[in-house]
């Protein structure tokens, strides 16, 4: 999610023009409005349908599950204003709140929940988030097409009372509730709709207007029961995949907030605006996925194994240049209750990594007069090119491997890496849904929908399963450090560096607090009065 040129400064000034006539005039310009930046344009303002982080970013704006985040992070309530959890943490019983309110007015009912659990399940709706939910009771028989959605562990007794059943106790339920695939919907179609006169959420914003692959405006939500708590009136997402556009944008006071900062103005940044800068770790990791459905990589343990050595990522995070942890595993380090797990040539030095490198890729049966030759696919972004080009120097110079890149606009890539005679090696993140080491590892089961690599062993997949019946906190830690461990010795991907976020926030803009998630609400921040 990064940059392009200097020709995105014309592009900021041209916007401004549009954004000045008609009616956004009094958008630019009033000190109750936030404009943030955003790397991308959501996919989807669907919750069933959404699976990007641009769009997920939206929607914590358009919707409110029966839990919600703090600033900080912390699980507070939502539009459930309290809950009990009986004695075998499989049974959860929530209370709505009686002041929720949908955008038209209309209660928030416990239906509501159930309906839209219901729908993220049915297989005939293909949701990508539908894997968050296997834990609820029947939904992993109804995902695979064998039992009814009205078997679905979701039920509400009352229109205030909603009770869900769970397979086996999850630490990390609660949290689970923030994401948008447990937000409720009012109708299907509304929830579909991206025309602002028929779409109906139950956040603190509603949908205002959308100008594709240019912004999308939210007004406040007047029937949002915490209301009083909001103090934005309206907020524009202007989307800028260029991470230069988005840091001219700012200077030039059209943005309040980022979503990114080119590395090489981190260092001035650090000195003249600290005040500004907001830098701090969070649970996602940047990687490599290799095609496994086909050769060169399937069933070439020591070819996927000698790219991955191949690579030095102090070179990559240094060119990065905001502190970016190097990656030699999946699971970011920061992860609660867990020990991150590594490969173990991780210590090697270079001359020695490049050695074995080399030794793998000729036993593999490539040489620099047979060389590989690979298609590298990734999303439009210049920070993810500049790796992409660091990356393919790096695996020309220790093993001749040719490297051939392509680049998308990232609606567009979201198609193509579904499309595996596209690409040999996928550049992909993950973020975390939730602060546990499953949500990282959940990916790469078989069948899973996240599984882009097609990567498929059993025993890994046992494991996975072991951890998910485990209540016993310690017992399940080491069960899923085991999975990484035997993950990471196939090579499905190669990690290349933990993320940090990297933020400009407008001094003006009050109550911003980077945390472990990246999640920033716009109901959690205001505007100073004194805005210039």
């Amino acid at each position: 999610m990064m940059s392009k040129s200097h020709r995105a400064i014309g592009a900021s000034l041209l916007f401004a023009l549009l954004c000045s006539c008609g009616n956004q005039e009094s958008v630019t310009s009033r000190a109750d409005v936030l404009r943030r930046g955003l790397s991308g344009e959501p996919s989807s303002l669907d919750p069933a349908a959404a699976a990007d982080n641009f769009s997920t970013e939206v929607l914590r704006d358009l919707y409110e599950g029966l839990t919600a985040e703090s600033p900080t992070g912390e699980i507070v309530p939502g539009v459930a204003m309290s809950w009990t959890v009986d004695s075998s943490g499989r049974k959860y019983t929530f209370k709505l709140r009686p002041d929720a309110r949908w955008s038209n007015g209309m209660p928030v009912r416990a239906q509501n929940f159930v309906a839209a659990w219901r729908r993220v399940v049915d297989p005939k709706q293909g949701s990508p988030v539908a894997d968050d939910f296997r834990f609820l009771t029947g939904a992993q028989s109804i995902i695979e097409g064998r039992s009814a959605v009205t078997d679905l562990g979701v039920f509400a007794p009352s229109d205030d009372i909603l009770i869900v059943t769970l397979e086996q106790p999850v630490p990390y339920f609660l949290q689970l509730l923030t994401h948008s695939a447990a937000y409720p919907i009012f109708t299907e179609a509304s929830t579909r709709s991206h025309d602002p006169g028929r779409s109906i959420t139950n956040g603190p914003f509603s949908l205002a207007s959308w100008s594709p692959s240019t912004a999308l405006w939210l007004t406040r939500n007047e029937r949002y029961w915490d209301r009083g708590n909001v103090h934005i009136a309206r907020v524009e997402y202007q989307f800028i995949s260029d991470e230069n556009a988005q840091y001219a944008r700012f200077r030039a006071g059209q943005l309040d907030l980022t979503d990114t900062v080119p590395p090489n103005a981190v260092g001035q940044l650090r000195i003249e605006h600290s005040q500004e800068l907001s830098i701090a770790p969070f649970l996602a990791t940047a990687y490599y996925g290799l095609n496994l459905a086909k050769p060169p990589f399937r069933g070439n343990l020591k070819l996927r194994q000698a790219l991955a050595m191949a690579i030095d990522r102090k070179k990559i995070v240094t060119a990065l240049g905001a502190g970016q942890a190097e990656a030699f595993g999946f699971v970011p380090t920061a992860t609660w209750n867990y020990s991150s797990q590594s490969w173990p040539w991780k210590n090697l030095g270079d001359d020695a990594r490049i050695a074995e490198a080399r030794r793998l890729y000729a036993e593999a049966g490539y040489s620099s007069g047979k060389p590989l030759h690979l298609r590298l696919l990734f999303n439009s972004n210049a920070g993810i090119k500049s790796t992409a080009i660091i990356v393919a120097a790096m695996w020309k110079e220790v093993l001749n491997v040719d490297t051939a890149l392509t680049d998308e606009e990232y609606r567009v890539f979201l198609e193509s890496r579904h499309d595996k005679s596209r690409w040999d090696v996928l550049r992909l993140g993950w973020t975390a849904d939730y602060n546990d080491a499953s949500n990282f590892l959940d990916a790469f089961r078989q069948h899973s929908e996240n599984n882009d690599e097609e990567y498929a062993n059993t025993a890994f997949d046992a494991l996975i399963a072991d951890a998910s019946q485990t209540a016993d906190p310690q017992r399940r830690r080491a069960i899923l450090e085991t999975s990484e461990a035997t993950m990471l010795a196939d090579y499905p991907v190669i990690p290349l560096y933990f993320f940090v976020s990297k933020r400009l926030v407008k001094t003006y803009v009050k109550g911003f607090q980077p945390n472990a998630m990246n999640h920033v609400y716009s109901k959690s921040l205001s505007v100073s009065p004194n805005k210039p």
